[in-house]
């Protein structure tokens, strides 16, 4: 049976620490738009209290989070136990992309682990914390973070990554904008 919360609890903050992957949903206002459901890893999640939560993303192959927090500030993430005890919890708030030209950028970026390619802060404040069973969910055994998109990016160094910002995570799939179309750091 599914409990609601209006903040995340100390015992919720326990068991999302000892998580290592997540899951954020975001979604374009328009009915025939796409909706975005990205799995996240890399130690990148920080709870900053218990109704602000943020998490470090590193440059990908889109940008439809930030696009569509941009667009309604919807975004909802969600943690599952693979181990036991089975439980499934999401969070449910209004985000914001903070850009490294940002005021908020020096106070929330030494929280993360420095990772190459680094692109923005996702925040968001959480209105809502509920838990279900999660007694469909498959047990698994995490065999450790892949080092995969920390190397891509340090290969293609930080004028690549620009390029690749430029070429890739400027406008959505539905060709909505993000913050970062309007960055002076990728004009540089």
């Amino acid at each position: 049976m599914a409990k609601v919360f209006d903040f995340i609890t100390e015992e919720l903050q326990k068991f999302i620490i000892t998580q290592q992957i997540f899951f954020v949903g975001t979604a374009p206002l328009s009915s025939t738009g796409h909706i975005n459901l990205s799995p996240k890893g890399l130690d990148s999640f920080r709870i900053l209290s218990p109704h602000r939560i943020g998490y470090l993303d590193v440059t990908g192959s889109g940008n439809e989070t930030s696009a569509h927090l941009q667009e309604n500030g919807r975004i909802t993430l969600m943690f599952c136990a693979f181990q036991d005890p089975p439980c499934i919890l999401r969070l449910y708030g209004q985000g914001q992309t903070i850009l490294p030209d940002s005021n908020d950028w020096n106070y929330l970026y030494p929280l993360f682990p420095p990772l190459p390619g680094t692109r923005q802060i996702i925040i968001a404040d959480i209105e809502r914390v509920q838990t279900s069973c999660g007694f469909g969910v498959p047990l698994y055994e995490c065999l450790g973070q892949r080092d995969t998109l920390v190397n891509w990016a340090s290969k293609k160094g930080e004028k690549g990554i620009k390029e690749y910002q430029q070429k890739n995570n400027l406008i959505s799939i539905d060709g909505l904008s993000t913050p970062l179309h309007k960055s002076p750091n990728l004009g540089d």
